[in-house]
């Protein structure tokens, strides 16, 4: 009876984690697949709008350099409790204004929550994962990419039938906060009790941060963790932003086949995700992540060679299952080398999320203006393809670490 209580909790905090992944896919993708009718709803120049779009993860990576903070005196799930339904609401405010000022405060409101939200959801699953002993990390984004087609295709209901914004967001998010904070009551943080002494040592001119138990967060040993996670979400946001111009203009596609392509990546990194765990667990995270940078480059490459729309959707379609593992397992890898301070390590991971995404689509736009968009898809491939060179990075760390019984260390992966 005591040995199965711990199971039964781990499984509905599991569980209840993947809910809370669900609905913030769901959300942000009823946000952005709903950009051009906010757009015109507050009569935004596309002038300005790049403005508004470029201060959300901006926000976003101030509410996740936040959250480090805030974790050493309140737990991850509080936290998250918390932040999941202000961001909900706070995408319900943008649809539902009137005046410019409105959707500037609503956006900010949701950048800067989303950052905690993201940082939180993924402190929670890295305490999770290690509890299990097992992989689970590419479960929950799995459940964020459902979530995400779920949002993508309400967003073209209310498109196709012509919905204005307040009568699309008000139901769903009437139901989604409510299972949010549902959900939340089953959070379970294993972390451990990390929370105590939280002092800067700085060894050999390099600031790292020591926490009571011995463990040191240094960002020199996190520097390929957070490339790598630049390095995915620069291909990501460039599937997203480019991947329907590129067909229509550059393989001459119809309009209604270009909108095909991210709607297939999508489904595909749900498939990627939803399997990855099996593969982590048989043949280790290093040689997944090879695989799945190895697949994203090819991709990338297929989509830049492609002569025909349908030959260039399945790049699209490749790029989606290669794409799909570096993420989750970038978080797993932060919690493995610094399992006392696993908290402010996937904050600090989290960062370069938004800093793939603000660079990723300006950068191809950029080289596609000046030069082409084929030559500017081998870019995001070559940066892909440079997750192979920190791939070691992955690499499960020794048992003991982070236990409490080693003296300060800071662990050197680059």
């Amino acid at each position: 009876m005591t040995d199965s209580r711990p199971g039964r909790r781990l499984r509905q905090g599991r569980a209840s984690l993947a809910i809370s992944f669900f609905v913030q896919g769901a959300i942000f993708a009823l946000l952005v697949t709903r950009i051009p009718a906010l757009q015109d709803r507050y009569g935004i120049s596309d002038g300005l709008l790049p403005l508004f779009l470029a201060a959300v993860p901006i926000l976003a990576g101030v509410g996740s350099v936040s959250t480090e903070h805030l974790v050493k005196r309140m737990r991850p799930g509080l936290v998250l409790r918390v932040v999941q339904p202000i961001v909900s609401l706070a995408l319900l405010s943008a649809g539902s204004g009137t005046t410019v000022w409105q959707l500037a405060v609503a956006l900010a409101v949701f950048g800067l929550t989303v950052g905690a939200l993201d940082a939180s959801m993924n402190m929670l699953g890295v305490s999770l994962q290690r509890a299990y002993g097992r992989s689970i990390m590419l479960g929950f984004h799995g459940a964020y990419s459902l979530g995400g087609i779920a949002g993508a295709s309400l967003a073209w209901v209310g498109a196709h039938w012509d919905l204005p914004l307040p009568t699309l967001y008000a139901p769903l998010v009437a139901v989604l906060v409510p299972v949010a904070l549902i959900a939340g009551r089953w959070y379970v943080d294993h972390r451990g009790d990390h929370r105590g002494e939280h002092r800067v040592d700085h060894r050999g001119g390099e600031p790292t941060e020591v926490v009571r138990d011995g463990t040191t967060v240094s960002m020199r040993a996190l520097l390929p963790l957070c490339l790598v996670m630049a390095f995915a979400y620069i291909g990501d946001s460039t599937v997203s932003n480019w991947s329907a111009k590129y067909l229509e203009d550059v393989l001459h596609s119809s309009e209604q086949l270009a909108t095909v392509p991210y709607n297939v990546y999508m489904v595909t990194t749900l498939l990627g995700r939803s399997f990855g765990d099996l593969g982590v667990r048989r043949f280790g995270a290093v040689t997944v992540v090879r695989a799945g940078a190895l697949l994203a480059g090819g991709g990338f490459a297929v989509v830049a060679a492609a002569p025909s729309a349908w030959v260039g959707m399945a790049g699209f379609t490749l790029l989606g299952l290669g794409l799909c593992v570096l993420v989750p397992q970038t978080f797993a890898a932060a919690g493995r080398l610094f399992p006392g301070a696993s908290d402010a390590a996937v904050a600090r991971l989290n960062i370069f999320n938004y800093v793939g995404f603000l660079i990723g689509s300006p950068l191809v736009g950029a080289l596609g203006g000046a030069w082409n968009y084929r030559a500017a898809m081998l870019v995001p491939m070559a940066l892909v393809l440079m997750t192979i060179r920190y791939a070691r990075s992955f690499s499960p760390v020794p048992a003991g670490y982070g236990d409490g019984h080693e003296r300060p260390r800071t662990v050197d992966v680059g």
